[in-house]
């Protein structure tokens, strides 16, 4: 029974993460780093590496970069295009990386399923409101849109490391929120 609950709480842990993923890619990364290297969450054996000093200065760096990146107007987009297949692999891995007790098979169908699948769909929600507030604002707005998907990654990725099944609820509500934003941005550019 333990086992099972160690099971459900890592896969919570990993669509968490992945979601937060889709807001910007390092943020997540450095926090599992920071949390494995803390000792408050295990990793798989094979991705133990994410856990070291090493890891930590090197993800902390690239996250610091890819926040700032993110504030040059017009760059903003630009990061955007390689950042959407970016998110699915990044959030493929912080699934597979928090898998506890799974068969490899079932955790990388899973990882790929539900880590880059919920990792790509919001990193494809935040693209698509960049590109409507640049093309509504001239990119005034972005800089704005840039901070809330910073907040946004930020208490994703402590709420997964704290509180997984949260994370989980609040994950597939952005999944569902994304389709709706989808929907509604597409009308807009019918009408337009």
């Amino acid at each position: 029974m333990l086992e099972l609950s160690e099971t459900i709480i890592s896969i919570f842990l990993g669509v968490g993460l992945a979601a937060s993923v889709g807001f910007r890619v390092f943020v997540p990364l450095f926090a599992l780093s920071l949390a494995a290297y803390l000792d408050v969450i295990p990793l798989n054996e094979s991705w133990q590496w994410i856990g070291s000093m090493t890891a930590l200065v090197t993800l902390g760096i690239a996250t610091v970069l890819e926040i700032f990146a993110y504030y040059i107007p017009w760059f903003d987009n630009l990061l955007d295009t390689i950042a959407v297949p970016l998110a699915a692999v990044a959030g493929t891995a912080v699934m597979v990386s928090t898998a506890a007790n799974l068969d490899p098979l079932v955790t990388w169908a899973l990882a790929i399923i539900a880590g880059g699948g919920t990792a790509a769909a919001i990193k494809g929600t935040a693209a698509t409101t960049r590109a409507t507030s640049t093309a509504t604002t001239g990119g005034i707005a972005n800089p704005v849109v840039a901070t809330v998907e910073t907040g946004g990654a930020t208490a994703m990725s402590a709420l997964s490391i704290f509180i997984p099944v949260i994370a989980a609820i609040v994950a597939v509500l952005m999944l569902v929120g994304s389709f709706f934003f989808f929907k509604k941005v597409k009308t807009f550019f019918k009408k337009s």
